[in-house]
């Protein structure tokens, strides 16, 4: 049986995992990859590297990706579309679609700090507990992304922006994307919040952008924020817009997606749950819509 004809059944994977583990780094090292960037300059990578976080939640529904084969249904029908250039996650969601055969052809991002859990007392101080970028050069994955949230007033800032500043130059030494998503935050009442005004984002991509001891292969990760076009004007870096977690109606998510693409700095999006866990249910309808904006299509 092939990487690509493995069932999607939970019990298919596990099957794997039990009986013949080296077929993962069989199937990363047979995986056919693809250029970075094609010929638009353009990217839409679906993000599913939340749960690591323990932050499963999507709208009203606190357990909503506590599902793996759920979730695995979603990711694979999400990454069928060839306008989907990729998916962003951590080590066990990877390792399940590529024994899956779902990445053939696909960029892979692999989600490097994943210990700033959420709603913990240490959630700022935010440890690299997935990948390294030694471990995803090896694998032939195309890049890693770090969560960087700027407390003034957290001491735990101080060692992720450390460990974040060093996971870039390596990533940048290996010729790899380094995907830095920044966030001003502040801690009220026992709780993280990201400031999305945009001084605040401006702030944040500052700093970010002078992390590491290379920008060569850096690309941000950012919200979409009010005024967006006097924010984008911080940096020269490509950037990704972050669908976060959806809130109102899906046509306004659009339409803002739509005027965000628009800006030149801005090369495409980053979205987990808005596509995954659409409002009609429909993934496949979803990941349409958000292709066709990132790439410019005609509907």
């Amino acid at each position: 049986m092939t990487a690509a004809a493995t069932p999607l059944t939970m019990a298919g994977v596990t099957e794997i995992r039990v009986r013949e583990p080296e077929r993962i780094a069989a199937a990363w090292a047979t995986r056919r990859r693809r250029e970075r960037v094609g010929a638009d300059g353009r990217l839409l990578i679906v993000a599913a590297d939340h749960p690591a976080r323990g932050a499963l939640g999507v709208r009203t529904d606190p357990l909503a990706m506590a599902s793996r084969a759920e979730l695995l249904e979603r990711l694979v029908s999400a990454l069928s579309p060839p306008g989907v250039d990729g998916v962003l996650g951590t080590p066990d969601v990877l390792d399940d679609l590529v024994l899956m055969g779902s990445l053939e052809g696909k960029l892979a991002i692999g989600s490097m700090n994943r210990g700033g859990l959420q709603g913990a007392c240490f959630e700022l101080d935010d440890r690299f507990t997935a990948y390294t970028a030694a471990a995803l050069q090896q694998r032939g994955l195309d890049g890693g992304k770090m969560l960087t949230r700027i407390s003034l007033g957290n001491a735990g800032t101080a060692p992720t922006l450390e460990a974040s500043a060093r996971a870039i130059g390596e990533l940048a030494a290996y010729g790899l994307m380094a995907m830095i998503e920044p966030f001003m935050s502040e801690v009220r009442d026992g709780r993280v919040h990201n400031l999305l005004d945009p001084d605040s984002t401006i702030r944040s991509i500052h700093i970010a952008s002078g992390l590491g001891d290379s920008s060569a292969h850096t690309w941000l990760k950012l919200p979409v924020v009010d005024d967006l076009e006097r924010v984008m004007e911080a940096t020269t870096l490509p950037t990704l817009l972050l669908g976060g977690d959806p809130q109102g109606r899906a046509d306004e998510t659009y339409e803002r997606w739509a005027h965000a693409l628009t800006i030149p700095p801005v090369r495409g999006l980053v979205v987990g749950r808005a596509l995954l866990f659409p409002p009609d249910g429909d993934v496949a309808a979803a990941v349409d819509i958000a292709a066709r904006l990132v790439h410019q299509e005609a509907p």
